[in-house]
């Protein structure tokens, strides 16, 4: 029984594409560089900001660190809450819970603004235990971040009851490292046959579907 579900947060409770677009934008304006077209930088959503930085841009350690703080200076107040909870996620939250099931939070998200976030949602009430990364790049990776978030549900000799759910590559095989299952989800960023080429034990392509498979494992 998997009674121990780790939820990512972009992409897979929140919609949250448009202020994090909107804040790296922001962070290239101020190097010269303009990207007009949202859906290219959609690549940012998921993997370590600072990474995704030298990953697409080129910049080297010093430059991605500084444009991360660059776009946080934007995202702290304002594309922090430029998002909203996809369709039917708060119903399916309330069941889980009800049927006794633990929900957790493993986000590569700066740990302070997924609090922020779910408490501005009112969503925090469902989670007993929310992990992320830290402002200073710090426990970004997936892996890192899951396993923190065993430690803190006392769930690491236990792993065989506990299941990833995220919507990018990173969120599997963060999971598969860290030794348990994973749910690919389809509604939110990734690109076709991704979750299925990084090891996902099984995907969903709605909420619905996903609410569904959680209740029944």
């Amino acid at each position: 029984m998997k009674d121990i579900l780790l939820f990512d947060l972009d992409g897979t409770l929140f919609n949250t594409k448009p202020g994090i677009v909107n804040c790296v934008q922001y962070a290239l304006d101020f190097y010269g560089i303009h990207e007009d077209n949202p859906d290219s930088l959609e690549k940012f959503i998921g993997p370590p900001l600072h990474q995704s930085f030298h990953m697409f841009y080129d910049f080297d350690e010093q430059k991605s660190v500084e444009a991360a703080a660059k776009y946080r200076e934007r995202y702290k107040d304002k594309g922090i809450f430029e998002c909203a909870p996809y369709e039917g996620i708060e119903d399916m939250l309330a069941a889980l819970k009800s049927k006794g099931k633990t929900l957790g939070i493993a986000t590569s998200k700066p740990e302070v603004f997924a609090e922020r976030i779910l408490d501005k949602f009112g969503f925090s009430k469902y989670f007993t235990r929310i992990t992320g990364s830290l402002l200073d790049n710090s426990r970004s990776n997936k892996t890192e971040v899951i396993n923190e978030e065993l430690i803190r549900l006392n769930a690491v000799d236990c792993k065989e009851r506990v299941i990833m759910i995220g919507d990018r590559e990173h969120d599997i095989l963060g999971a598969r490292e860290a030794g348990i299952e994973s749910i690919g989800v389809y509604y939110g960023f990734a690109k076709k046959g991704e979750l299925e080429a990084a090891g996902a034990d099984y995907v969903v392509h709605t909420t619905d579907e996903l609410g569904k498979l959680l209740l029944s494992l």
